[in-house]
């Protein structure tokens, strides 16, 4: 995939546009590596149909990726913040205690046209194979694309 950059403070979304979205965790730790935590963020996407659009995602032991298309009045920043805190909340449930669970920042890129989404898509469905943890794509259980 090419470089993603973080976003510009100032920089602005914009309503019905598509995004692939990188979310890491704090310090690359494996916190979806336990299984109830992925669930609890594989569930949390489909909390936010309201908000977007979700073309595919893949959640890895240690980062998200998910393409979605922003639905009107929406803002991407506003989206991801909930998304994490909607994580973050069930992960301290789940513990008991207070932990951190994501990187301060995100990276995005707006896709431009049909062209691009299959390609991030693409890279997006694979990237359990590429990371080796399956040998089929279907094996892995945290992803999920309106295409397949």
């Amino acid at each position: 995939m090419f470089s993603s950059r973080k976003r510009l403070k100032g920089r602005n979304s914009h309503s019905n546009c598509y995004y692939s979205v990188t979310l890491c965790c704090e310090n690359r730790v494996p916190i979806f590596a336990n299984y109830l935590y992925a669930v609890d963020a594989a569930k949390a996407i489909y909390y936010l149909e309201d908000k977007v659009e979700t073309i595919c995602f893949v959640l890895m032991p240690d980062h998200l990726h998910w393409i979605f298309q922003l639905r009107p009045q929406q803002n991407l920043s506003a989206v991801i913040k909930l998304y994490k805190s909607m994580v973050t909340m069930s992960i301290r449930k789940r513990k008991g205690r207070k932990v951190v669970v994501w990187q301060s920042n995100f990276y995005d890129h707006q896709i431009r046209d049909e062209n691009d989404l299959i390609h991030q898509a693409r890279y997006v469905v694979a990237n359990p194979l590429r990371a080796r943890l399956v040998k089929h794509v279907g094996d892995y259980p945290f992803w999920n694309c309106i295409w397949l």
